[in-house]
């Protein structure tokens, strides 16, 4: 059986050398190669999507691949799609980089320029592996067997302006509509979703911040399973461990996720750290809430402009959702879109507290009364996102944005 090989490579040259020395592998099938990091992760979905027998044994990856650092894509590779090898071309043969390769879950390592022997040698032991792995995950159960779900962060124009409900109400949305879904708090420092789910809980997100390989088993024991049927990744009791959840963590943990469960939703709060960042750039899907007066919306601008500036995600890739809204309000949604460049979600929450408060209050914001115009209208969002089954799929699939959370990073300690 021939070896399917499907290259990644952004540079033209290297493109041409790669192709031209993998066509004259014995038994090998080199497949059209793809230029840059989206362009990879979305092909292997698509096939992954049909089968696994359809992935490739082979992926190469050049180190000079883009928008997503080489050893992120391994990374994002390895998790998301098991079965296949990757192996690394580079120039750098170091000890360091040859391990950190390893660790980020490349399976081997080629050094350039090209040569034939070692390519051949390098590609025939990855194929081998590939197709043991093939053979154990035919009989296996606990493996990944998602293709990749759909990651919908939300964030708040400022403090208070409804953010957390809004994640809770969407991931109720989706859990119930029969996809599985996970919420992820990602508000490190002050998050709230344990408090609004009336959650006692051990495990948190800190605690697999220093876990290179977050395997199925990993994950489960660190998820909380709510009675709703959410899986819950909380943000840890003490903020200060926060700190502990880096851009790479972040990146990993939400790749995971992502690998697990059809829909994640991520409550990103108001404050955007370096591993918020990081999954703001991830996300399908950017959402920000904010409500209908000045000082939110001038918070929305602000938060959109920064976004911007850092390469995080551009203004019409984020949508707004205005909440506790009013037809007397004077700034209309209409208004804070021309104000902030952003999409505006056509459906809005209304302003109605009283249906909150008591769920607020006991903790029980799962519990909110479904005829109530609050709840309808979150509802009605999560259907409108694409988050319920058999509504229309969200087109803001945006691959990765990686380098906005590295400016992030650069930034902060320019600054210190």
């Amino acid at each position: 059986m021939p070896t399917r090989i499907l290259p990644a490579v952004g540079d033209a040259d290297a493109v041409r050398s790669l192709t031209t020395l993998l066509s004259q592998l014995p038994d090998a099938e080199p497949v059209v190669p793809v230029t840059d990091s989206t362009q990879l992760i979305d092909t292997l979905a698509r096939l992954a999507s049909e089968s696994i027998d359809e992935l490739p044994e082979v992926v190469v990856v050049h180190e000079r691949i883009g928008p997503v650092p080489a050893l992120e894509l391994i990374r994002e590779v390895a998790l998301r799609f098991p079965a296949v090898g990757v192996i690394l071309v580079t120039s750098d043969v170091s000890p360091g980089l040859f391990q950190a390769a390893m660790d980020y879950g490349a399976r081997g390592l080629i050094s350039l320029p090209l040569g034939y022997e070692e390519l051949a040698t390098r590609v025939h032991a990855v194929a081998q592996w590939s197709v043991g792995v093939r053979r154990h995950l035919g009989a296996a159960t606990d493996v990944f067997t998602g293709v990749g779900g759909t990651v919908v962060t939300v964030s708040g124009a400022k403090g208070g302006v409804g953010a957390t409900t809004t994640a809770i109400q969407l991931a109720l949305a989706a859990q119930a509509s029969g996809r599985t879904t996970a919420l992820l708090d990602m508000d490190l420092q002050t998050g709230d979703v344990a408090s609004y789910l009336d959650v006692q809980f051990r495990r948190s997100v800190a605690d697999l911040a220093t876990i290179t390989d977050i395997s199925p088993r990993v994950l489960a024991d660190a998820v909380f399973p709510h009675d709703t049927g959410l899986a819950l990744l909380l943000a840890p009791g003490e903020g200060e461990r926060g700190e502990e959840v880096t851009e790479r963590a972040a990146r990993q943990i939400v790749s995971a996720l992502r690998s697990r469960y059809e829909v994640v939703v991520v409550d990103c709060g108001a404050q955007l750290s370096g591993a918020g960042a990081a999954v703001v750039e991830m996300a399908d899907t950017a959402l920000l809430v904010t409500t209908p007066d000045v000082v939110a919306v001038r918070g929305a601008k602000r938060a959109v402009r920064m976004w911007d500036r850092l390469q995080v995600r551009k203004a019409e890739e984020t949508t707004v959702v205005v909440n506790r809204h009013s037809r007397a309000t004077e700034i209309q949604p209409a208004l804070i879109q021309k104000i902030t460049g952003t999409g505006v979600a056509a459906t809005v929450i209304p302003a109605n507290f009283k249906e909150l408060q008591g769920a607020v209050d006991a903790g029980r914001v799962h519990e909110l009364d479904a005829k109530g115009t609050v709840k309808q209208a979150l509802w009605t969002l999560a259907g409108e996102l694409g988050l319920v089954k058999g509504s229309e799929a969200n087109s803001h699939r945006n691959g990765g944005r990686e380098r906005g959370a590295l400016a992030f990073r650069r930034r902060r300690e320019l600054g210190r």
